[in-house]
């Protein structure tokens, strides 16, 4: 796994929440709710992140929460259900992803437990995301895409 450390700036969002088991039910709500409510807010080409608000391997599977997040600019006014908030700055550990949601857990699997303990670096408190390029795509064939994992260091 390569994994560059670097700032990244705060960034303001708007966002709509799963709840629930992750996994493919994270993927169909990207594809059947967030990226029809970005387009047809104009917010398509715009970068997005994902972010896990919990932990899978210790919260219940129906009570684990994922934010699918779109940049906005500041003064944006979201309408129910869509909320806003800030991902916060700072230093990161950034390791590039290529492949399908079936294979996002082993990728983060390794970046905590095999890279982290061997970078002598920590996390904080700040969340993980995965950080989406404006004109990422999904292979309709395969699946397959390319984001960023971003993990909060210090």
């Amino acid at each position: 796994m390569e994994v560059q450390v670097m700032d990244i700036p705060q960034v303001s969002v708007a966002y709509l929440r799963y709840k629930g088991p992750f996994g493919a039910a994270i993927a169909a709500f990207w594809s059947e709710i967030f990226n029809p409510w970005r387009a047809a807010h104009g917010l398509d080409q715009r970068t997005t992140y994902g972010v896990a608000q919990d932990d899978p391997g210790v919260t219940p599977a129906a009570e684990c929460r994922y934010d699918a997040c779109v940049e906005v600019d500041d003064g944006y006014e979201p309408t129910a259900p869509v909320k806003l908030a800030q991902l916060a700055g700072g230093r990161y550990a950034v390791a590039a992803f290529t492949g399908t949601g079936a294979d996002m857990p082993a990728a983060w699997g390794e970046f905590f437990g095999t890279w982290l303990p061997a970078s002598g670096l920590t996390m904080d408190a700040r969340p993980c995301f995965e950080r989406y390029a404006a004109s990422y795509t999904i292979d309709a064939q395969t699946g397959v895409f390319s984001c960023e994992l971003c993990l909060p260091v210090k």
